[in-house]
């Protein structure tokens, strides 16, 4: 993908309203969304996976039975996950969806906080499920600590320790007897104990007979000590049950609202603690055709590495949907050029038709010879270009935007050679062919073997100047409030300046000659007063 981003259309965070196209929007970016987006761009799919920072699993410290990453925080397992992704070209946005529609055209319009939308071919809703706590003082402040629910999760953190369960329904019973190898100092408060059957009633007596205290009363609240910790379990009888650790069991309520315009809706879980969302088991679809769903949304007892496989196998599935899609109606797509398109294809320009001034400034005093002009847009700067007699070749992964160009070029009687092509294609450029190449504000997605971004660079002839100008993205680093605002583009799954520096020191035999953020240059030929960062090398030879 190359294309123009102009500053005044590069969002900050309250910019203009945005609609983007891609093969598959994901709702949330924990294991089981990131799983499924790394299978998805793996096969050439674009994926935009948007997340409002509220994991499941957000007060644990650490995640337990991950083979490979036992005892690793969750927020580090995400953020590989994400550079992962992005590694491929799978974008991650920080944001909300707040409502899923169909479109006419058998997509769907994902509603985004903000105002922006997305329209997908297919969706896939990773949002997992809502714990309810007990209503019980001081179980929620101390909750993902030293109050657990799961013993697969925490229980060998507590093992040997003076444990606590709370039971709140007939099936807290279920992982008692694990929790009684665990340790063998367990006592089982029944805090609840209404509607009980006769199997739930043989289980408490099983765990009598085997020496496990069993309180039948209410729990008051968790006490805690002076350092914070768990200290007891206070029960309404004013008696304290002395504990390092307790376990309670919650309900969930499954996270499908942005689902509701499409029908679909949570059904009630076997157990009767909570609402999951039903789902094909081989192929992870809702009962709404290119709808699916993956992870704890489906399945309330999947820890991490099982939500992921499942977010994985769910993404092979749905990459299979879209092959057999593309393959009945004859066609081999390209996400990023329809994305492109959709915006250059509405008949009006999106820019103002002027040269970056940055171009300008950098470019005005070199004598004209041959120009590739990579991400070239509507031809502001390759128009500029010709008329200051360069042989200019404009690149671009947009056909609507080429188009654009082509006319325009007409109009003024300027020979500009038009190359609609992906960066990221092989054989993208002809190699040393170019006396200047020019990325301005452009935009491809990165790959793991760096692809584009040596087709950039052996563009450049020996002598030949790389010109690479970019938005300084620190704003795009300062916190935003994803109910009120989504960022519209990942600069993570782009190749961006420092890349490129990187890899000119990595390559050698380059001169660079300037590396510097800085005010954009003011004055007609630009609108909009931006920082630059600028990379200036000429190649060696």
């Amino acid at each position: 993908m190359t294309t123009h981003h102009d500053s005044h259309q590069h969002d900050h965070g309250s910019g203009p309203v945005m609609e983007r196209h891609c093969d598959v929007a994901i709702i949330g970016a924990s294991a089981a969304g990131l799983a499924a987006a790394l299978q998805l761009a793996r096969q050439r799919r674009t994926v935009i996976a948007v997340d409002d920072g509220t994991p499941r699993n957000a007060p644990a410290d650490h995640m337990h039975g991950y083979l490979g990453r036992e005892g690793a925080a969750p927020s580090e397992l995400v953020a590989v996950g994400r550079d992962e992704v992005r590694g491929y070209g799978g974008e991650i946005l920080t944001g909300r969806v707040l409502a899923v529609h169909p479109a006419v055209d058998g997509r769907f319009r994902v509603q985004l906080s903000g105002g922006h939308t997305l329209l997908a071919r297919r969706v896939l809703a990773a949002t997992g499920i809502v714990d309810e706590l007990p209503d019980i003082e001081g179980v929620a402040q101390r909750w993902g600590q030293d109050v657990i629910h799961c013993p697969f999760c925490h229980g060998y953190e507590v093992r040997d320790q003076r444990l606590v369960q709370v039971v709140t329904h007939p099936m807290g019973l279920h992982p008692t007897a694990v929790l009684r190898h665990l340790t063998d100092r367990l006592t089982v408060v029944l805090h609840d104990a209404t509607g009980w059957d006769s199997g739930a009633e043989a289980t408490v007596d099983l765990l009598e007979a085997a020496g496990v205290p069993v309180v039948r009363t209410e729990v008051r609240r968790v006490v805690t000590g002076v350092d914070g910790g768990v200290s007891g379990v206070e029960l309404v009888d004013g008696t304290v049950l002395d504990a390092d650790a307790v376990l309670v069991g919650t309900r969930f309520h499954a996270r499908v609202d942005a689902l509701a315009p499409l029908g679909v809706e949570a059904s009630a879980h076997p157990t009767g603690l909570g609402e999951v969302l039903q789902v094909d088991p081989m192929t992870g679809q809702t009962q709404v055709p290119g709808v699916y769903a993956a992870g704890n949304l489906t399945d309330p007892s999947l820890q991490v590495l099982p939500a992921a496989a499942h977010g994985s196998r769910v993404g092979a599935m749905i990459a299979f949907s879209l092959a057999d899609e593309d393959l009945r109606s004859g066609q081999r797509t390209s996400g990023e050029e329809g994305d492109w398109d959709a915006r250059y294809g509405t008949g009006e320009r999106m820019w103002s038709g002027n040269p970056n001034g940055t171009l300008v400034a950098e470019v005005g005093g070199m004598p004209p010879g041959r120009a590739l002009d990579v991400g070239a847009g509507e031809g502001g700067d390759a128009l500029w270009l010709a008329e200051q007699g360069w042989d200019v070749t404009a690149s671009d992964i947009s056909g609507a935007a080429l188009q654009h160009l082509g006319t325009e070029a007409q109009r003024r009687g300027l020979a500009v050679t038009l190359l609609h092509r992906d960066v990221n294609a092989p054989g993208a450029f002809r190699p040393a062919a170019y006396d200047l190449v020019s990325l301005q504000y452009g935009s491809f997605l990165r790959t793991p073997e760096q692809r584009g971004l040596r087709s950039l660079l052996g563009a450049v002839a020996p002598g030949g100047t790389l010109l690479v100008v970019g938005h300084d993205l620190t704003p795009l680093r300062e916190p935003v409030d994803p109910a009120e605002q989504t960022r519209m583009f990942d600069p993570g799954a782009y190749v961006g300046a420092e890349e490129v520096a990187a890899a000119l020191e990595a390559e050698g035999g380059w001169r660079v000659e300037v590396v510097e953020t800085r005010p954009r240059p003011a004055g007609a030929v630009s609108t909009h007063h931006v920082d630059d960062v600028v990379l200036r090398a000429v190649r060696e030879g």
